[in-house]
């Protein structure tokens, strides 16, 4: 804890620059997933206060995710009540509760490891298709077009247009001041980060987001008198109840009669599943851009989003999972421990008690160059061209998870670039377990640690190259483990090798070896 608080002086104000970030991110999440917007909020502070106390990431952010938004739309159709066919939305809280139950018992369980099994180029194509996503959904913000909502990923998007058409909405459909203060904001953002900037020692305690939102405040303030502000549309939203009984009408709660239902139980599984999967990834993916390179443990990861999604069902809170959006915009506002994170969460809570007026006097388009800078750091050239160096087998699996993520979702776009690094990591080992050499007659063939049935025609191969009368040699010294259709082919080689004069022998690493493949 001593440690954490020495580095406040750049935590705390990282954590108003993501709870900047969260603000939209959470509203538009909640709308997006047609559920209540107040659910976006709980889930956001849930992540930040609950998830960040108990999880080992030094950076990473929980809160409602963009990649949960189809998942939880299904769910919420599929609840429906017989009657009124609106949707039971404490039912759905209590398959949120259910579904935090079940990723505590996964990470007791230690089923964290697999996460561990995801190629490395999958993930950095991952945090690159996300920072170009950044860039291509936050543009129409950037110039004052809003018709799609905050946070959405989805190529296809809920008002029938695509990333792309979208585009092309928006430079038609622009706001002068908007356009002006997205602009300054990248530029200034450029600034603080380059070699010109004259206060480096200073720039941590007041992050470049934080003198954008500020800037842009004051661009409006002036504007709008003159009749060519920024209008209510255009900023924050969040809600602000009139009376108490109108939060009680915004605020919902888990309602445990519907235990009995089995779509609950449905809804639960699924949630646990890909909210952990995501999670997983997520943290990995941070993890790779600390610059201090601390390793987040994830059997612990999955213990603490369990109790973020339980606590955030129990509040009338949609999933929580960690979120790299969120995590990068920690990370470049030189966070440095979980106190950013768990800052941002009280923020957050303060915010929608205290002083919900003065957020929701924030232009959505300052917030846009924030995300359209955090987006160019995700993707920079420079880590394309670091894939490329590192040949086709690490280039084809990472560039084809960016398109992949690019033209479908999140989620999809992971699971076929994790099939394509499954495929290469195959046909690598498929290449490299059997290798040969030969001269005069003289037959080298060497194994290494792990050969299957997925090298039999690889071995095949390699014996008939051998020519009868030929002196042979096998060396196993290497090999681990053999599995019982190459052990059966060795076999058979050794009575057509006597057969043709072949003079055939073993090489292994010691006795023990030996009487364990008994060739």
């Amino acid at each position: 804890m001593k440690k954490i608080f020495q580095h406040a002086g750049r935590d705390i104000p990282a954590s108003f620059v993501v709870f900047l970030v969260a603000v939209p991110l959470c509203l538009g999440i909640a709308l997006g997933s047609n559920a209540p917007v107040i659910s976006g909020i709980i889930a956001g502070i849930v992540g930040g206060i609950v998830v960040g106390a108990i999880s080992g990431s030094n950076l990473s952010v929980a809160g409602p995710a963009a990649g949960l938004i189809t998942t939880v739309a299904l769910i919420l159709d599929n609840l429906k009540d017989p009657v009124t066919k609106q949707p039971l939305f404490e039912a759905f809280l209590l398959a949120v509760v259910l579904a935090g139950i079940f990723q505590i018992i996964l990470g007791l369980i230690k089923a964290g490891k697999v996460a561990d099994f995801v190629p490395i180029s999958v993930l950095k194509g991952m945090l690159a298709a996300i920072g170009i996503l950044l860039i291509f959904k936050q543009f129409p913000h950037l110039v004052g077009y809003d018709a799609d909502f905050e946070g959405d990923e989805s190529f296809f998007q809920k008002d029938n247009h695509n990333t792309f058409s979208e585009i092309g909405l928006a430079l038609m459909n622009t706001t002068p001041v908007a356009i002006v203060i997205g602009v300054l904001g990248l530029c200034l953002q450029w600034f603080w980060d380059s070699v010109y900037f004259p206060f480096k020692k200073y720039k941590n305690l007041m992050p470049a987001p934080l003198v954008v939102v500020l800037l842009a405040l004051l661009l409006n303030a002036i504007a709008l008198p003159m009749g060519v502000g920024i209008k209510e549309e255009h900023m924050v939203a969040l809600p602000i109840p009139d009376s108490i009984l109108q939060m009680k009408a915004l605020w919902h709660f888990p309602d445990v009669r519907f235990l009995n239902h089995p779509g609950v139980w449905m809804a639960a599984v699924e949630i646990a599943i890909i909210a952990s999967l995501e999670s997983l990834l997520s943290v990995q993916a941070i993890d790779k851009l600390d610059p201090l390179k601390r390793v987040t443990p994830s059997n612990r990861e999955l213990i603490a989003q369990g109790f973020g999604n339980s606590v955030s069902g129990l509040l009338g809170g949609l999933p929580v999972t960690s979120v790299i959006v969120r995590s990068s915009a920690n990370l470049n506002a030189g966070a440095v421990t979980k106190l950013s994170t768990i800052s941002h969460g009280i923020i957050l809570l303060a915010s929608l008690l205290f002083f919900p007026h003065i957020l929701n006097q924030i232009p959505l388009c300052a917030l846009a160059s924030i995300l359209i800078y955090t987006g160019f750091k995700l993707a920079k050239p420079a880590l394309f061209k670091e894939q490329w160096q590192k040949g086709k087998m690490v280039f084809i699996p990472f560039i084809l998870t960016v398109i992949s993520i690019l033209l479908t979702d999140l989620l999809l776009g992971i699971a076929i670039g994790l099939l394509l690094g499954v495929y290469f990591v195959i046909r690598s080992n498929y290449k490299v377990a059997i290798r040969s050499a030969n001269m005069d007659e003289q037959f080298l063939i060497k194994f290494s640690s792990q050969v299957t049935f997925l090298n039999k025609t690889l071995l095949r191969q390699k014996l008939a190259e051998i020519s009868n009368g030929a002196n042979v040699i096998i060396d196993l010294s290497p090999c681990d483990f053999m599995d019982n259709d190459i052990h059966e082919m060795l076999e058979d080689y050794k009575v057509k090798a006597k057969i043709n004069s072949i003079k055939l022998n073993f090489r292994y690493l010691n006795e023990k070896q030996e009487k364990k493949f008994n060739l």
